[in-house]
């Protein structure tokens, strides 16, 4: 079994570490390799990522994945799940992994400037209910088809550099209601006001 350390960097990769001056600074590090409490409650919230495959002759594809927060399940230590929706229909990504099941799974939330990569083996399962049952929300309208499967074999954390926030609907909305009840508040006062200001004096 390779080393997390060998699944990031190959042979090529080090050497180029090493002409640019940032090899030293990689060599004993410790990688992650499962899914720990914090990762877990990241992905929680999470609701969009990509996924990157390759076809057996090297041809690399990213597909942008969707669904509701939390749909990149944790069914295992190390082992990471999602339902598969109706698409587009091209299959790019199912081909792949027929030949070549390496993967990358490359995470960025806007919100919290955070960018988490993901490298392991991915497969595809088809008519399990069991396993589709732990991964669909009854309430997403998409229609799921079938199961992606990710062995995760390392994670890293990059830095928030170049990350501009940005917010979903749903991430905006409590500061948005806040700001809402607040503005109602401050017009009902106003309205009292003037009601006073325009009453008889005796």
């Amino acid at each position: 079994m390779e080393k997390p350390e060998d699944v990031l960097f190959s042979a090529s990769v080090k050497a180029e570490q090493a002409r640019l001056g940032s090899r030293q600074s990689f060599e004993g590090r410790e990688w992650a390799t499962f899914i720990t409490e914090d990762m877990a409650k990241f992905l929680d919230a999470i609701d969009t990522f990509f996924l990157a495959t390759a076809s057996a002759d090297g041809r690399p594809y990213i597909q942008h994945r969707g669904g509701p927060p939390g749909f990149l399940k944790p069914i295992g230590p190390t082992t990471l799940a999602f339902a598969d929706f109706a698409g587009n229909r091209q299959y790019i990504t199912l081909g792949h992994l027929k030949e070549n099941d390496c993967a990358h799974i490359f995470i960025l939330h806007f919100a919290t400037q955070q960018r988490v990569k993901m490298w392991g083996r991915a497969r595809v399962i088809e008519n399990d209910a069991a396993l589709m049952e732990r991964l669909v929300d009854p309430a997403y309208k998409a229609r799921p088809q079938r199961a992606v499967v990710f062995e995760l074999e390392a994670w890293d954390v990059n830095c928030r550099q170049h990350i501009v926030p940005r917010y979903s609907e749903a991430e905006i909305a409590p500061a948005v209601n806040t700001l809402t009840a607040r503005i109602k508040e401050l017009e009902e006062e106003v309205a009292r006001l003037k009601g006073a200001d325009s009453s008889p004096s005796v």
